[in-house]
């Protein structure tokens, strides 16, 4: 994968921003007329003054519950008790939790509140006598306390922005494949942004040219020649100029992975915001994007390891063959069978892979074992046998020296997959549910695949006496569960072996 485009639908006019709450608590009505009347014209950041009004602190502290966006207080000091307003302050900052908004006191009797110790004792942002509260006063004293209260908002909002772009970054590095990763770039940016209409997904296909891969919420039903023009634009500019584009409520975000600016298949995802993006969700938007590229770049960096290793055990367990001078693919028949009998038997997805990926190595013992033992083409003497058996202790000790998870399960399988049901095998004579599953399957797999090939000292069986040898082995050299499962699943079994024969 290339990268990733990320866009912002269609432009809608921005909604009308709310005012600014303010809650006048005062047990005096001309105070509530008055500071409405004085503040009737009042603007601050083009938004005026919204006014809740109490006349209590028993019914302030209700009205704080219901409204929590509330900006200021402004507060008289006595109404039920002298203590009142006091004790209201008290509740909003350390019951409530609140300390966004402004509180400033305004008092008829200063000498039941001396200033310099309520100001050092309570959490409040202003202290006035009302007989000093002029309109000018007034005015300056709520213009100075919103603008704090903004810009805490500001802070605050930033701080949960950069929580969640955070966290979005962090659930986005645990997927090790581009297409895992896709969806969680989807969810996590659409929740970054708040883009609650739903997404657009697309993939560049050529320079400024797109094809829609899924969609959600308001453009599930859509195609790409029902979509907005403004989300059409957006996208093909942003894949032609390969940078980012921000307008009214819409944006394209480019996000350069491992391919480099010349490759095409990028991912675009759509969606619309309810106002425009802010410089600080610009930002963010844009952080996040680095962090999808460098996550995209990991999930390369893990698949071509992945590859690679994988590439490595099968040639490391062909070389192994060929020194039998077995014909190719067995090992990875026994692999992908291997891989079926452990989800028939309700294995997690992570155990079968990593089982597919450890099964081929579960001979490599036998690269110790001398050639003329290794191909020999009639029966074993019972010398021989003893030297042929000890290739599953080899191969154990080899691959136990790493530290791999599939190493590690390939040599427990190398020990374990001669054990016998009944505690027959070798070579500690396990018995039983005490051998490994990963033993127990990978010989059913390989006993099952060995007896339908030829061999340098046999030609393969038929398909019926390959089914009665298992049926006399049931409970004594194999899991029973797992023979019931091989005869389940037998045309898949077979299958397996017809789609990777051996070459002549």
């Amino acid at each position: 994968m290339a990268g990733f485009s990320l866009a912002l639908a269609e432009e809608q006019p921005a909604t009308e921003a709310p005012g600014w709450k303010v809650l006048v608590v005062d047990d005096d009505e001309a105070v509530h007329q008055v500071t409405r009347l004085v503040l009737a014209d009042f603007e601050f950041d083009q938004r005026p003054i919204e006014f809740v009004s109490a006349y209590s602190a028993r019914e302030a502290r209700e009205l704080m519950e219901q409204h929590e966006d509330i900006a200021l207080i402004l507060l008289d000091v006595i109404m039920e008790t002298e203590q009142s307003g006091l004790e209201l302050v008290h509740h909003v900052r350390e019951v409530l939790g609140n300390r966004s908004v402004r509180i400033v006191l305004r008092t008829g009797q200063p000498g039941h509140a001396p200033p310099e110790r309520v100001i050092v004792a309570y959490d409040i942002n202003g202290y006035r006598e009302k007989t000093e509260l002029t309109a000018q006063r007034l005015f300056t004293t709520v213009y100075a306390s919103l603008r704090s209260y903004r810009d805490i908002q500001t802070i605050q909002k930033n701080k949960t922005d950069l929580e969640r772009l955070i966290n979005s970054s962090a659930k986005i590095f645990r997927h090790e494949t581009t297409g895992d990763l896709a969806g969680a770039v989807t969810a996590e940016l659409g929740g970054l942004l708040k883009l609650d209409r739903g997404l657009v997904e697309a993939r560049i296909v050529a320079e400024g040219e797109y094809e829609i891969v899924r969609s959600t919420g308001h453009y599930a039903a859509m195609d790409d020649r029902q979509l907005p023009l403004c989300v059409t634009r957006l996208l093909t500019e942003a894949a032609q100029e390969r940078t980012n584009v921000f307008s009214k409520q819409a944006c394209a975000l480019y996000v350069k992975s491992g391919g480099g600016d010349s490759a095409t298949s990028c991912y675009l995802l759509a969606g619309e915001t309810d106002r425009p993006l802010d410089q600080w969700q610009q930002r963010v938007a844009e952080m996040f994007c680095r962090n999808v590229s460098i996550a995209l770049r990991n999930t390369e960096l893990h698949r071509d390891l992945t590859e690679t290793q994988n590439e490595m055990v099968y040639l490391l367990a062909d070389a192994v063959e060929s020194r039998s001078q077995e014909t190719g693919n067995h090992v990875k028949r026994v692999a992908k069978q291997s891989h079926l009998l452990a989800s028939a038997l309700g294995l997690s997805s992570d155990y079968c892979e990593l089982l597919e990926l450890a099964a081929p190595l579960h001979d490599i013992g036998k690269i110790a074992i001398p050639d003329d033992i290794l191909a020999k083409p009639g029966a074993h003497s019972e010398q021989e046998s003893v030297i042929m058996r000890t290739h599953a202790k080899l191969g154990s000790d080899i691959l136990s020296r790493s530290t791999r998870p599939a190493i590690q399960l390939a040599a427990e399988i190398c020990r374990s997959h001669h054990e016998n049901w009944d505690g027959t095998g070798y070579p500690g004579k396990l018995k039983a549910e005490a051998i490994p599953i990963s033993g127990r399957i990978v010989a059913v797999a390989d006993v099952f695949d060995a007896l339908g090939s030829r061999r340098c000292y046999k030609e393969p069986w038929e398909e019926d006496d390959i089914k009665r040898f298992f049926a006399e082995q049931r409970g004594k050299k194999f899991d029973p569960k797992l023979v019931d499962l091989l005869m389940e699943n037998w045309d898949e079994a077979t299958a397996i072996r017809n789609e990777y024969p051996d070459s002549e």
